[in-house]
C-alpha cells in the first residue's frame, strides 16, 4: 500500500526490507473509507451496498462507511481527521463543502492517505481525483427537461436544492440555466435549500407553494429533497397541479409516482457509483493506476474512468423512471 511504501522509501530501507513490505502490503486489507455527507440517507447506504459488493470482488478490501450526522463541512472533517489517526488507505469523500473539507484531506494525502472525491466533489487541490454520477451538462439537461416534458404550453417552476454549499446540486443548477433558452415557456421562479434535511426541505417546498400559488412543478435535484416535496404537494392537496420531479430513489419515489405526485424522475445508480468508486479508490491506494489526464482507472463491471484535464470522470447518464418502470426498480434500490 501507498503508506508503507512511501515510509520504506522515505526511511531509505535497503532492497530485501522493500522487498519485504511490498508483501506484506498486498497481504494486509486495503482499508477505503467511504465518507459520505450524512448518514441515515438511503443513496448513500445504496452506495455502500455497492462498495462491500466490490470489496468482496476485490478481496483484500474492508470498506469503513462513515459520515457525520448531519450535512455540515465541520462534521465531515471531523470525520476525516479520525480516518486520519486511523491510518486508513483511502478516503472516498462526498464532500458538503468544495472548500471547507480542503486543509484536512490535504493532511491525508500529506500522510501518504489516496483521497478522492465521488457525487459531490471537492477543490482540485482536495483530492487525486472525482468521479460524477453523471455528467453535469446531462443532469443539468435532464432536470428541467423531466419538468419541461410534463408542461408542453410552459409554465412556472422552481428548485429545491440541498445546500447551498453543495459542489454538484450547484453545478447541476448552473448548467440547467444554460439551456433554459430551449424552454421559452418555462419560468424559473425561485431557488430554495432544504440542506438535505427531511423536515427543512417539506418547509420549503410548502413556502413554494404558498408564495407562488401558480406554481406547476417543483425540481429537486436531491434524493431527500424530492421526497420530501412530494408529501408536501400531496399533503396540501396539490397532486395533479404541481409536479415534483428532479432526482431520487425508485425505493422512495413509488410512492410519490403511484399518487401522481410524481409524474418521473432520474437517477444513476447509486450501487454503481459506489462499486466504481471503491474500485478507483483502491486501483490508486495499490499503484495499479496513477491519477493524471487522460489516465484510464478500471472501475470493475462499470468499465474504466478516463480523466480529464481536472481529473475529473463520469459514471454513466441519468435513467429516467416512471410509472411504466417504477415496480421493476422499487425493490432494487
Amino acid at each position: 500500500m501507498k503508506t508503507l511504501t512511501k515510509l520504506a522509501a522515505g526511511l531509505s530501507l535497503g532492497a530485501a526490507l522493500l522487498g519485504s513490505t511490498a508483501a506484506m502490503a498486498q497481504d494486509d486489507d486495503v482499508r477505503i473509507a467511504l465518507v459520505v455527507k450524512s448518514l441515515g440517507n438511503g443513496f448513500f447506504e445504496a452506495a455502500n451496498r455497492g462498495a462491500e459488493e466490490a470489496a468482496e470482488e476485490i478481496g483484500n478490501v474492508e470498506i469503513i462507511y462513515t459520515g457525520p450526522t448531519d450535512t455540515t463541512a465541520e462534521g465531515q472533517i471531523e470525520v476525516i481527521n479520525s480516518l486520519i489517526a486511523q491510518q486508513v488507505d483511502a478516503i472516498a469523500v462526498s464532500a458538503n463543502d468544495p472548500d471547507a473539507l480542503v486543509p484536512a484531506l490535504k493532511k491525508a494525502m500529506q500522510r501518504g492517505i489516496t483521497v478522492i472525491s465521488w457525487d459531490s466533489g471537492v477543490a482540485p487541490e482536495g483530492r487525486e481525483m472525482h468521479l460524477s454520477p453523471s455528467s453535469h451538462e446531462l443532469i443539468g439537461q435532464t432536470i428541467i427537461k423531466l419538468a419541461a416534458d410534463e408542461l408542453p404550453e410552459g409554465g412556472d417552476v422552481a428548485v429545491l436544492s440541498a445546500t447551498s454549499t453543495s459542489t454538484n446540486q450547484n453545478i447541476w443548477i448552473e448548467e440547467m440555466n444554460k439551456v433554459m433558452d430551449q424552454y421559452p415557456d418555462i419560468n424559473v421562479v425561485a431557488t430554495v435549500y432544504g440542506d438535505d434535511l427531511a423536515d427543512k426541505s417539506y418547509r420549503e417546498a410548502q413556502g413554494l407553494m404558498q408564495t407562488y400559488p401558480d406554481l406547476d412543478a417543483i425540481i429537486a435535484p436531491t434524493s431527500v429533497g424530492i421526497v420530501a416535496a412530494a408529501q408536501a404537494v400531496a399533503d396540501a392537496g396539490k397532486i395533479g397541479e404541481v409536479n415534483v420531479t428532479g432526482l431520487g430513489l425508485p425505493s422512495e419515489m413509488a410512492g410519490a409516482v403511484e399518487s401522481g405526485a410524481s409524474k418521473s424522475f432520474a437517477i444513476w445508480n447509486p450501487v454503481d457509483l459506489g462499486y466504481a468508486t471503491t474500485y478507483l479508490a483502491y486501483n490508486l491506494a495499490t499503484d495499479q493506476a496513477e491519477a493524471e489526464p487522460g489516465a484510464e482507472v478500471g472501475m470493475g463491471r462499470m468499465g474504466s474512468a478516463t480523466l480529464d484535464d481536472n481529473n475529473e470522470a463520469a459514471m454513466s447518464e441519468p435513467f429516467k423512471y416512471d410509472a411504466s418502470n417504477i415496480d421493476e426498480f422499487k425493490s432494487v434500490f
